[in-house]
């Protein structure tokens, strides 16, 4: 699995929500078809922060991840719009309205078959423009 979310500096307990920007399983991609299509995990985990509502969504889009794409997250106090490649692909309301912090991973899980490739996640670029 890859990812990128933000999360809560949990200086306070309950500030531990995550706006996840992106999510990507490899047993989610579906090739041999035109066009690849792979499920993106995009919204809101709750996690222990009572003012959130888990709004979680994997839908499948017409992309590659082992091509670039561009996964980005606007927001502001009312509604988080997730983006790839510049397309609007859902809007969560009510997303973290604290301090969060960037996270980008990627996760290898042993106890699943692998398919001797060795997991690998490739960021060309991190950009964040401060709210005006």
């Amino acid at each position: 699995m890859a990812a990128a979310w933000l999360v809560g500096f949990e200086d306070e307990p309950e500030r531990c929500g995550e706006l996840c920007v992106v999510e990507v399983f490899g047993r989610s991609v579906r090739t041999g078809r035109d066009p690849t299509t792979t499920e993106v995990g995009m919204g809101v985990h709750a996690f222990r922060d009572p003012g959130l509502v888990e709004d979680f969504v994997t839908p499948r889009l017409d992309i590659d991840p082992a091509e670039m794409h561009t996964y980005a997250v606007e927001w502001d106090a009312e509604t988080a719009i997730h983006q790839v490649d510049g397309v609007e692909v859902r809007r969560t309301p009510r997303p973290p309205g604290y301090p969060l912090q960037a996270m980008i991973a990627v996760f290898d899980f042993p106890d699943e078959p692998a398919e001797s490739a060795v997991p690998a996640l490739v960021v060309d670029r991190v950009a964040w423009t401060p709210a005006t």
